[in-house]
């Protein structure tokens, strides 16, 4: 419980109103929400210690933390020729490199 995982905790403004969302990254389903940004970390780890304990209990390994220095932020893809034009032209459009436009659609 006390390893470094990633935090992630997002601003939402829907039909609902305005809350927080906040999830671990490295745990697959271990995400919650909240009113304000501290309820939500408090609410995570609430979460992660049911997560972990269903794991544990159920016979499955517990990812460990993301470190940062293992990645280099880099990786390369092979892809269909005709989806790499599609792409190509999409970032065109958008006068982005397609290197951006690639992020962008990833990150979305």
């Amino acid at each position: 419980m006390n390893l470094p995982y990633t935090f992630v905790i997002q601003p939402f403004n829907d039909e609902s109103g305005f809350y927080y969302t906040g999830k671990v990254l490295e745990l697959d389903g271990c995400l919650t929400d909240g009113e304000t940004k501290e309820e939500v970390l408090e609410n995570l780890r609430e979460a992660m210690e049911g997560w972990i304990e269903t794991k544990l209990a159920n016979g499955f390994p517990i990812p460990e933390p993301f470190i940062g220095e293992k990645y280099s932020g880099k990786f390369v893809v092979r892809l269909p020729k005709t989806l790499h034009a599609k792409l190509a032209i999409e970032a065109a459009r958008e006068g982005v490199s397609l290197n951006q436009y690639a992020l962008y659609k990833l990150s979305g």
